[in-house]
């Protein structure tokens, strides 16, 4: 009986095997290198997609392409960050075409900022699927939210929510425009993939994200901070310039050009060098550039940094306020601090050192949760740099604690630490930290050390409300606490400047 069963089952592998193979051979077969790829989905979908960044330090297109199809190298999960009209959604429907097709038995979910969204992507797929040569792989009809192949591969949309996320257990999960993403659905679809052997080809379980990087203070901008520190996703990152299409021989690399300070001939290159060109025209890059502000154009469609039109410190750069090396002679430096208490919120003390010129160079930082005023004390008192002369902190820490008579700023002096509490409004405060971030006049007198990472991020993510924008008072998310104790600190340091007015009677 189990022999029989066992020939039975060898029976039906070779059938399966024989029907795939049948499957491969009518798309033309499997593609095994990335020239057979890209040749491939020129020949059978009429799409050409550019091979190579014309921006150093960016992807091409097809790069990402190539990291989805072959299932090689690690991590598998990646980030695509380009621009608007860039192509994301389209190459990402071409990403799961190819799934589908040649791993047989695939499960995949797309899921979007919106199910419009979504729904964009399962509008190129179905597209793709119309033209001659693969409408036959289709099983039964494409519906509004899912496509099963003859070969049992199957593709659906999700919704925007918990619901629909929990439970789904597939390969693939394409998540577009994940800046739109509510954070809790977004953690729940991180525990959704698993790994597969489709027709020979071992699937591992990955997320793919695909967006443009709008604000800030975004979930895009995490991920692809977390990318390029070397994390578990992939960062393949194009703008406008990656995808231009050929520019023509008559437009003069010149003034007037629009476009000459992005592109600087590079569209030009492309063609002498015989590299597949981009798909958006250069005519109409020269017209959206010419209907959006300097800070869209360069966040949306170049891809250099997101916009800081709602964030409280825009003037903060890590270009120009971080530095990896502290100067070598600090013996006259004088060593102060600054602290924002927490319970559940983290408490954060941030040591920092004035040189004479006056320049605050920001060493170091603690960032801890759910720990003692007095463990506290203990790490500022047990820190490696000098002592502190004082330190700034926040001035309701005068308030006595019910339990101990005390307050904190009572307990901290006991302890010897010279504590100072200036009482000043958060916008004047905010505004001496401006001033040391971009003075009127000569070079940034506040200066980061890169082991300050909380610091550093709150300073690029404090934000003002995006719905309110006529709002005075930040968003409190948890990226106020850093700044908040490097503003106790400045205040405490630094005189703000008062105006005072009379009427003439």
């Amino acid at each position: 009986m189990g022999t029989g069963d066992g020939d039975m089952d060898a029976a039906r592998s070779e059938d399966d095997a024989r029907a795939v193979g049948m499957f491969h051979e009518e798309l033309g077969g499997l593609p095994a290198t990335g020239d057979g790829l890209h040749a491939w989905i020129e020949e059978h979908l009429g799409v050409v997609v550019a091979r190579r960044a014309l921006i150093e330090g960016h992807s091409a297109p097809f790069e990402y392409l190539c990291h989805s199809f072959f299932e090689t190298g690690s991590p598998r999960d990646c980030v695509v960050w380009a621009n608007r009209g860039g192509g994301k959604t389209f190459l990402a429907s071409i990403a799961s075409l190819l799934d589908l097709l040649f791993k047989d038995g695939i499960e995949i979910r797309v899921l979007g900022g919106s199910l419009e969204q979504s729904g964009r992507m399962h509008s190129h797929l179905r597209e793709l699927l119309d033209r001659p040569g693969l409408a036959h792989t289709v099983d039964g009809r494409i519906t509004e939210r899912r496509v099963r192949l003859r070969n049992g591969s199957r593709l659906e949309l999700l919704a925007q929510s918990q619901r629909s996320v929990r439970g789904t257990r597939v390969q693939k999960l394409r998540c577009d425009e994940v800046e739109l993403f509510d954070p809790g659905v977004w953690e729940a679809a991180q525990l959704v993939t698993r790994s597969k052997v489709c027709a020979g080809i071992r699937v591992r379980g990955a997320v793919e994200c695909l967006s443009t990087m709008h604000v800030a203070y975004g979930l895009m901008h995490r991920l692809v901070g977390e990318a390029r520190e070397g994390g578990t996703r992939r960062l393949f990152r194009w703008g406008l310039v990656d995808v231009l299409g050929v520019c023509e021989a008559d437009r003069a690399c010149e003034a007037p050009c629009g476009l000459l300070g992005e592109c600087a001939g590079r569209a030009k290159q492309r063609d002498a060098a015989g590299m597949a060109p981009g798909h958006v025209e250069v005519d109409d890059a020269l017209t959206q550039k010419s209907r959006v502000s300097d800070a869209t154009w360069k966040s949306e469609m170049l891809c250099l940094a997101p916009k800081r039109s709602d964030c409280v410190l825009p003037e903060f750069g890590r270009e120009s306020h971080v530095v990896n090396e502290l100067p070598g002679a600090r013996d006259a430096w004088a060593w102060v601090g600054g602290m924002d208490f927490g319970i559940r919120a983290p408490t954060v003390v941030l040591w920092g050192g004035v040189d004479p010129s006056g320049v605050l160079w920001i060493c170091d930082e603690r960032v801890v949760s759910g720990v003692t005023l007095g463990e506290h004390i203990g790490a500022i008192k047990g820190a490696p740099w000098p002592s502190l002369s004082w330190i700034g902190v926040d001035p309701a820490g005068g308030q006595r604690s019910g339990q101990t008579g005390l307050s904190d700023i009572q307990a901290m002096r006991r302890e010897g630490l010279v504590v100072k509490h200036r009482r000043l409004g958060v916008g004047q405060g905010l505004e001496l930290v401006r001033a040391r971030l971009r003075p009127a006049s000569g070079a940034p007198t506040l200066l980061v050390h890169p082991r300050c990472e909380r610091l550093i991020e709150s300073l690029e993510t404090y934000r003002y409300p995006a719905d309110r924008p006529e709002s005075l008072e930040p968003v409190k998310d948890g990226s106020d606490h850093a700044v908040d104790a490097l503003r106790y600190l400045i205040q405490n340091l630094d005189r703000a400047y008062e105006a005072r007015y009379s009427r003439y009677v």
